[in-house]
């Protein structure tokens, strides 16, 4: 039964607690394997440019399923889809836990990142279907908290796990914490009205061949030789993908939303979203390098400075969840990102020899930036797009996402091996660039809402 005006409590919270564990192991799990890569190398005899491929196979899953999968759950309902996608993550972590070699361990991330994509793809139509309207800021806001949390406390988890058990442990965690949320969300998840178009099997074939040759051709952007492959990358991810876009403007409910693009303020507020995550990986990615390398911090003493980002939007962003329901987007995202550009700009200034203290008070200008901007983003995200689109509304949110998370990534690579010694400083110069830009489009909203109300 749908429920086009919320769930009832006490159901609500549990639906929100299925939502949340499942959040949680979805963003835990990117966090935790990336601080073990080392470890896993090491215990599994590999060397490290082949065991990365256990966190691109997880990356390059999600990207390549994630509008397929926010597509399908149009069709069969997003508790399907989030239900199904929690229950295969379970299994792929017992899988991920039972493996001794390095081709194994790859496989059973290929299909936990599925399962991940499942979670990921729908997550926040949920939220549209749990809320009513008049809170969807507040449900968007917890959405933020608990991925900001998640994020924070990823590598104290995986540090603490590995000082007392092997890494398989970091995976074996997953599994029941996964299960107790596949039972609660059975019992309290809603279903929600469904289209029975028939599903367009080609264009999810054209979206993976479309992000994974893009994907592979970013990447390679960073690392030395293999020009012409790179090139190649980049020219069939071109030409697939107009043959991809093209497609979907003929298509009723697109795989790839095309029809919600042509929403402004949607179209405004997905590309403000993907320069505000170039912008936030940018400096997740090259901090820790300047942190450890150029002021000789630890390990721990890196993941204590860098904390203070997402516990000020554990703070803020339930503030702007509020907020948002009474304040257009587009100021409080236009404050928020001017703030987190000026966060940057003050840590690529910082001097010589900082303080513990010069450097925590940065980082919380940018976790009070980000958490202005992204509930209220999010929120505007869903809200401007038709109920009955809401899993494409998801989708996009996630591919956004994802897009300026990769393409951050790429870009921290190509700067450090064009300008060593001064790459840190050059990429939080570049990410608050990125971010001004973000702001400049955020407020450019407002006029738009003017046109829209004349």
């Amino acid at each position: 039964m749908s429920h086009p005006d919320g769930l009832p409590i006490p159901r609500r919270y549990w639906a929100l607690l299925a939502l949340a564990l499942g959040t949680t192991l979805a963003v835990l799990d990117g966090a935790i394997a990336n601080i073990a890569l080392p470890t896993i190398a090491r215990e599994l005899h590999s060397d490290p440019a082949t065991s990365i491929w256990v966190v691109n196979a997880y990356q390059m899953v999600i990207m390549i399923t994630l509008l397929p999968l926010a597509s399908l759950a149009e069709r069969v309902g997003y508790r399907r889809i989030y239900l199904g996608g929690l229950a295969l993550f379970t299994v792929a972590s017992l899988g991920c836990a039972l493996s001794h070699t390095l081709a194994t361990l790859t496989a059973a991330r290929v299909v936990q990142g599925l399962g991940a994509a499942g979670l990921m793809s729908v997550n926040i139509a949920v939220l549209r279907s749990i809320f009513p309207a008049r809170l969807l800021g507040q449900g968007v806001a917890i959405n933020a908290s608990i991925v900001a949390v998640s994020s924070a406390i990823g590598p104290t988890i995986a540090s603490g796990i590995l000082s007392i058990a092997n890494w398989n442990w970091l995976f074996a965690v997953n599994v029941p914490i996964g299960v107790v949320a596949l039972l609660v969300g059975l019992r309290a998840m809603p279903n929600n009205e469904v289209h029975n178009r028939p599903y367009d099997y080609l264009s999810a074939v054209l979206n993976a061949f479309t992000f994974g040759l893009a994907i592979l051709a970013v990447d390679g952007l960073g690392h030395p030789g293999g020009r012409n492959w790179v090139i190649a990358e980049f020219a069939g991810a071109i030409l697939i993908g107009i043959v991809f876009v093209r497609r979907q403007l003929s298509q009723p409910a697109p795989l790839l939303p095309v029809d919600l693009l042509r929403i402004p303020m949607f179209a405004m507020a997905i590309g403000t979203s993907v320069c505000a995550f170039t912008s936030q990986m940018l400096a997740f990615v090259s901090l820790p390098f300047y942190l450890q390398d150029a002021l000789g911090r630890s390990q721990v003493e890196t993941g204590l400075l860098m904390t203070p980002w997402p516990l000020t939007i554990v703070v803020i962003a339930p503030i702007a969840g509020r907020l948002s329901d009474r304040v257009p987007a587009g100021v409080l995202g236009g404050i928020g990102l001017f703030s987190f550009a000026a966060g940057l700009a003050l840590l690529a200034m910082l001097p010589a020899h900082p303080s513990a203290f010069d450097i925590v008070w940065r980082m919380a200008i940018c976790g009070f930036g980000y958490g202005m901007f992204q509930t209220p983003n999010n929120r505007a995200i869903l809200s401007s797009a038709p109920r009955e689109r809401t899993g494409g509304a998801s989708g996009m949110l996630g591919t956004a996402r994802l897009t300026g998370q990769t393409f951050g990534a790429a870009l921290v690579a190509l700067i450090f091996g064009t300008v060593p010694g001064h790459g840190t400083t050059v990429t939080l110069v570049v990410g608050a660039c990125f971010a001004a830009a973000a702001a400049i489009v955020s407020l450019g909203r407002l006029a738009n809402r003017s046109v829209a109300t004349a």
